[in-house]
């Protein structure tokens, strides 16, 4: 399980002393030189997870043809087309084209609590009305639709989150500080994490896991824009990026953090379909929880609440009044180490929940559940 504070965020992140996560809608840009405030969210975990790119790095061809700028231009002819501009009344973000019926996945705190938008297609400069089909906030994804759809709009291709791989090269577009149809390139460099974003301005705050970390510039207003790989496919959404928190929440270059393809599609697809997601593909205990707190307050654990009927902790045997101290090597001292813990699950894995009940350690094996939605 992975473990283990990362960097912090300007809407970016970090809980302590390395970085900071932001997440990356620009609010109320009206030029270049407009910021968002950073906040601190947590991060943790490496594991492989991701989409790969069947081209490697091509190298100079002799007579001075650069394969890779030819690769780099291909890969930006074919996606930038799918890549807008979101404008709300409140801010500035972007989003992917994802089908020829008007259908455009961006993020959850990019839509914030707006229901209507303006959008700007990359190959236009004529402004969009559209409205929202329907937002997810725990997985920060929302959908919204052109009122009337031109034609010729070029849906997004959504690469293999099982196959993305440390190194391979990614490209970031979007619309950073309002600056539309840029793009910034980098690598993966690092598959598998969990994040927790900040709260405020937009950002619902939500725990994500298996998110793609790419060097990659991404700034405010690129949030819900596509990272790319270079066979023109989407391996992930644009949503936060690192700061330094020493240095005032200044950005900590090539730090940036992107939900997967596969969280993407899932998400969206329910969300096109029924207006609201029935499987989350998001693991959970089946209770309610708080954060324990000792006699010297501080966070000892996740206290239990109340245990849903028939759900994983019930079957078993977890009860209101337990205290969770650790799933599986993971140690939980709050109800937001619990959360993170288990964002980085999947439904129907085993594990052990270690936890205190009448100031008795005890453990119990668990194979979880699916985090419920809203209806």
């Amino acid at each position: 399980m992975p473990a283990g504070p990362g960097p912090a965020h300007r809407r970016l992140f970090a809980p302590g002393a390395v970085a900071v996560l932001t997440a990356l809608a620009l609010a109320g840009c009206s030029n270049p030189s407009s910021s968002s405030s950073a906040s601190s969210p947590a991060v943790s975990g490496v594991s492989s997870v991701a989409t790969k790119q069947a081209s490697s790095a091509p190298a100079t061809q002799p007579g001075g043809g650069n394969q890779l700028q030819d690769a780099y231009q291909k890969v930006i002819a074919d996606v930038l087309p799918s890549v807008v501009q979101i404008v709300t009344g409140e801010g500035l973000g972007s989003g992917i084209v994802y089908d020829d019926k008007g259908d455009i996945v961006t993020n959850a705190h990019v839509v914030g609590s707006a229901s209507t938008f303006t959008v700007t297609l990359a190959s236009s400069t004529k402004a969009l009305d559209a409205t929202l089909v329907a937002s997810y906030p725990d997985s920060d994804l929302a959908v919204i639709k052109l009122n009337s759809p031109p034609s010729g709009l070029k849906p997004a291709t959504f690469g293999d989150s099982s196959k993305v791989e440390l190194g391979q090269i990614t490209l970031a577009m979007g619309s950073p500080l309002g600056l539309a149809s840029s793009v910034t390139q980098g690598i993966v460099s690092a598959t598998g994490r969990t994040v927790t974003e900040p709260q405020g301005g937009g950002s619902p705050g939500a725990t994500i896991g298996n998110m793609v970390q790419t060097s990659a510039a991404i700034n405010p207003g690129n949030s819900g824009g596509a990272l790319v790989n270079l066979d023109s496919q989407v391996i992930g959404i644009n949503t936060l990026a690192a700061a330094e928190p020493q240095a005032g929440g200044a950005a900590a270059p090539g730090i940036g953090f992107a939900i997967p393809a596969s969280t993407i599609t899932s998400i969206t697809d329910q969300l096109i379909k029924q207006g609201k997601v029935t499987n989350s593909g998001r693991a959970a205990l089946g209770i309610t929880a708080r954060t324990n707190f000792n006699q010297q307050y501080q966070p000892t654990g996740a206290v239990i609440v109340a245990v849903s009927p028939g759900g994983a902790a019930a079957a078993a045997g977890l009860r209101p009044g337990d205290v969770i101290t650790k799933i599986d090597d993971t140690p939980v001292d709050s109800l937001n180490a619990l959360t993170t813990a288990l964002a980085s699950l999947t439904p129907g894995s085993k594990v052990t929940v270690t936890y205190t009940r009448d100031g008795n350690g005890q453990t119990a094996d668990v194979t979880l559940g699916t985090l419920p939605t809203s209806s």
